[in-house]
């Protein structure tokens, strides 16, 4: 602490330090509140150095003024490919709680198969650590609430790491339901299908993968005990002892986008039904699913239905994108880009072909025009012109670093407001964990979004 500072604080009376404490919505807390300086570079970690870790660390790095000190991972391969693309320097170990030890790490990125995310969050955050925790936030719906709790007490920043929503057609999307280009929203649908061995999961496994090179004990962490598997290692989005599946991995972005946009807490009820199509490769999760969701009103909107899609092996046209259907149009959105349609439907009733109209008696049908012409003008009759507007991203905008950008915007800050804070995220992740609770248990799963349990 700088002399300056050191003075000012010892300076403050009694009566100044009540007044500044019942100034914050947190009580003031002298050494948790100290922030980074503006000027100074935020040291962070990853922990979980594959595909998504990778990208992850990438990004944090491009978002600037952030340095990566130290990475974990249970695949010793990983160790050494850190440092041949990162830096020698990089600490690197298997352990994680080593990273946490360490007293220069201001951040750690927790990018480790779904089974571990609470585990990892909880500890770093108790270790005075900012978080920021791939998606979905936890793999169970019961593990939520004590991730909530554990960031609230810690006073620290935490970001959920799904960050299509930090890019600007999410933005402009959000903008357009508010100000109600496309009346009460009643329906939305929205798919993310893939048709290739990678996106289907069927990652590469490396030839030295072996209990000498793979920490697997500690992968299993509380997950059921089973002899080295290398496939479920480096495949685990395959299994749910430590994945989530398609919801968890895709449904979640689907859902995130959805609540950002429309400013929901979530579905009242879900329901999910799927398959195994395709991908018959010894996973035992379904690689086709479609979820059911009813969404209550609240002050944002109407109560509306959702559909959402993964479909493993899909050979057709592949058109990802959020369809948010309202009265008076839709939106379609995707990372990049959204197309308005404004499309209203005419005020008068129809009346003539494919109406009973024709069935009346010739002196009905006389007095029944009659009548209508008196009530509606030709304006009413008429629907008013398809108008179309398209909105696209700026050329080269990153929605991964921009996501990273709010995170370390708000560590430095010491702000706990990020634009996916564990509240949020838990809120997205619930109902794509009860969509696989009501696939593998054939039910209806029954959620209150705004109290967050189970019903």
């Amino acid at each position: 602490m700088k002399p300056n500072r050191r003075k000012f604080i010892q300076s403050l009376g009694a009566a100044s330090l009540l007044a500044a404490s019942e100034s914050f919505a947190k009580p003031f807390n002298i050494i948790r509140d100290m922030r980074v300086s503006p000027n100074d570079k935020i040291r962070f970690a990853t922990i979980g150095m594959g595909i998504q870790g990778h990208y992850d660390t990438r990004a944090a790095l491009k978002a600037g003024g952030t340095e990566l000190v130290a990475a974990a991972d249970l695949y010793d391969g990983r160790l050494t490919r850190v440092k041949e693309l990162f830096g020698k320097d990089i600490f690197t170990t298997r352990d994680y709680r080593e990273v946490l030890s360490r007293k220069d790490i201001d951040a750690v990125l927790i990018v480790t198969p779904d089974h571990w995310h609470d585990h990892i969050t909880m500890d770093a955050l108790k270790a005075g650590k900012s978080v920021y925790c791939e998606k979905p936030m936890v793999n169970r719906i019961e593990k939520g609430k004590p991730v909530i709790e554990a960031w609230k007490k810690s006073g620290k920043t935490m970001q959920v790491g799904s960050q299509r929503i930090s890019g600007s057609s999410f933005a402009e999307a959000r903008r357009m339901i508010n100000a109600g280009e496309i009346g009460h929203i009643n329906f939305i649908e929205a798919t993310y299908d893939r048709f290739n061995a990678i996106g289907a999961w069927q990652y590469s496994i490396p030839t030295d993968a072996s209990p000498a090179t793979v920490d697997w004990d500690r992968f299993l962490g509380d997950a059921p005990k089973r002899p080295f598997d290398a496939t479920r290692f480096f495949r685990w989005r395959n299994y749910k002892d430590y994945g989530t599946g398609v919801a968890g991995d895709l449904f979640v972005h689907l859902i995130t986008g959805v609540h950002y946009i429309t400013g929901s807490h979530g579905p009242e009820r879900i329901f999910s039904s799927g398959e195994q199509s395709f991908w018959k490769d010894g996973r035992d999760i379904p690689d086709v699913l479609v979820s059911v969701f009813d969404y209550p009103a609240n002050d944002k909107h109407d109560k509306f239905q959702m559909v959402l899609r993964v479909n493993f092996a899909n050979a057709g046209a592949i058109k990802n994108v959020t369809r948010i259907i309202g009265t008076e149009g839709q939106l379609e959105v995707s990372d990049s880009s959204l197309i308005l349609t404004k499309k209203k439907l005419p005020k008068a009733p129809g009346y003539g072909n494919y109406d009973s109209y024709f069935t009346f008696s010739e002196a009905e049908q006389a007095e029944f025009k009659k009548q209508y012409d008196e009530k509606y003008s030709e304006a009413d009759r008429v629907a008013e012109p398809i108008k179309e507007i398209r909105f696209d991203a700026p050329q080269g905008e990153d929605n991964h670093s921009l996501h990273f950008d709010n995170f370390f915007k708000n560590v430095r800050s010491g702000s706990q407001d990020t634009i996916e804070d564990p509240v949020f995220g838990f809120r997205a992740a619930a109902p794509v964990l009860a969509c696989n609770d009501s696939y593998f248990q054939q039910k209806v799963v029954k959620w209150d979004p705004d109290k967050m349990i189970v019903r």
